[in-house]
């Protein structure tokens, strides 16, 4: 699939690629360059106050002598949602 760099370095991700990553406009990516490839990786930006409440949640599971190991971040806010 062929897209053209438009001016100010803009490139229009396909509406397939968008629909089967359920992308939403305002998603935000990591931008990197990979032996001669660019690579889009979506990433989740959280505010301030919600990263410090995570923060907070966490210290106490730790300080309670709960250190569980998880698979991924997923499985991390699955566990928080408890």
């Amino acid at each position: 699939m062929l897209v053209e760099l438009k001016a100010k370095s803009q490139v229009t991700i396909p509406k397939d690629i968008v629909q089967s990553m359920k992308l939403n406009q305002g998603d935000q990516f990591e931008v990197i360059e990979d032996n001669g490839k660019i690579v889009l990786v979506p990433v989740a930006v959280y505010p301030e106050h919600v990263k410090r409440s995570l923060k907070a949640e966490i210290k106490e599971s730790i300080k309670n002598g709960n250190q569980p190991v998880f698979d991924s971040i997923d499985s991390l806010f699955e566990e928080l949602d408890k």
